[in-house]
């Protein structure tokens, strides 16, 4: 049987047309798991209900997460949050660590794990860390445009043989200081964080780029996803 994972909502704004491809789903699904949507409610009831049925939860992308929520008032950078995807996804993601079972972040997951576990975010990467990396490209989303390092006894480095990972960049927002219990697996060439874990968590990591646009034909992207559903089997 199929291991059942919840995704958080990937559309609650019309205007974020790329969110709706379902290539989270389907990533899932070609790593063998079976992929349900969560419900977009902040019911501690509905929600423990789903956590107790699935066998993991996959953070996808979206809004900025507030920053409140890491004690940092708002920027005039740009901006933008989602009080209900907030609420819903912390409630969610309280439920499926308190029982212990597989957490993956892409892109604004990542950065959700992080802030749940007490770390901080850079609100806005050209403002708080200037770098001649553009982190929101201008090409199609399936095409990598820069290499992200993994650090050496990592499951990143694992995963990639050690060697550089081609990535694509969809992101203002990143990680600035680890939550607690949370070690960085991957930077870029500009040192920022581009994937974490926590080792002392049976399965929680995170990813800054979007490995369900570049699964199809990127070895190391659909690694990420079979780890992932892996960690939900067991």
């Amino acid at each position: 049987m199929r291991p059942l994972i919840g995704l958080t909502p990937l559309v609650e704004d019309v205007r974020m047309k790329h969110w709706m491809r379902p290539g989270y789903m389907e990533g899932v699904s070609a790593a063998g798991g079976l992929p349900v949507m969560l419900p977009l409610t902040a019911d501690e009831g509905e929600l423990a209900e789903a956590a107790a049925r699935c066998d993991g939860l996959l953070l996808t992308g979206g809004p900025d997460v507030d920053p409140a929520r890491y004690g940092q008032e708002i920027l005039p950078v740009g901006v933008g949050i989602s009080p209900e995807r907030d609420a819903m996804e912390c409630a969610a993601f309280r439920l499926f660590e308190a029982a212990g079972k597989p957490i993956l972040g892409i892109c604004r997951g990542v950065q959700l794990i992080n802030v749940m576990r007490g770390g901080t975010l850079y609100q806005d990467i050209p403002a708080q860390h200037p770098s001649n990396i553009a982190h929101r490209q201008l090409e199609d989303h399936d095409v990598p445009t820069h290499e992200v390092r993994p650090l050496p006894s990592t499951p990143l480095w694992e995963l990639s043989g050690g060697q550089p990972l081609r990535v694509n960049t969809l992101h203002h927002q990143a990680v600035d200081r680890p939550g607690e219990g949370v070690e960085v697996m991957g930077v870029a060439p500009d040192g920022l964080i581009e994937a974490i874990w926590v080792p002392s968590y049976r399965y929680m990591w995170g990813v800054q780029w979007h490995p369900e646009y570049l699964w199809p034909k990127d070895s190391s992207a659909m690694g990420i996803f079979r780890a992932f559903v892996e960690a939900c089997k067991a």
